[in-house]
């Protein structure tokens, strides 16, 4: 999603991925200093983001199943062509990015879907449904 945000919305057409393209110039995802590969971390939740209103909290403790994230030196050029972080690590590093004015563009970094449980939906998955619900015209 990122690197296509780049792309697409940037203008930058060499962006990239290191997992896929470590060689490429333009990486807009790149290593992380340390895996998160099978770790739990807290994420702090912007105030004012959909994010938050979602978790209705201000941290949760999510799933890393990744060595990969948004590279710090592309951050401000997402966020200033309207990407939004809105959820951070404790070093405050991107973990959370969504798109305001859109119906429901939420990307993580963490497998949120690990913590859904039966009848108990994560606030990300029940936040999409209600999206996809109010969105959806019904005849």
């Amino acid at each position: 999603m990122l690197v296509e945000y780049a792309r697409n919305v940037l203008g930058a057409d060499g962006a990239d991925h290191a997992e896929t393209s470590p060689d490429a110039s333009d990486l807009v995802v790149t290593p992380l200093a340390c895996s998160l590969w099978g770790q739990e971390q807290r994420v702090s939740l912007v105030p004012g983001t959909r994010a938050a209103a979602l978790y209705a909290s201000e941290s949760s403790v999510e799933d890393y199943f990744c060595s990969y994230g948004l590279s710090t030196e592309y951050r401000p050029r997402l966020e200033e062509a309207g990407l939004r972080v809105s959820g951070v690590d404790d070093d405050g590093d991107a973990r959370i990015v969504e798109l305001e004015g859109h119906p429901f563009f939420v990307a993580t970094l963490f497998c949120f879907q690990t913590r859904s449980q039966e009848g108990a939906p994560h606030p990300l998955i029940a936040g999409f449904a209600e999206a996809a619900r109010q969105s959806s015209v019904v005849t």
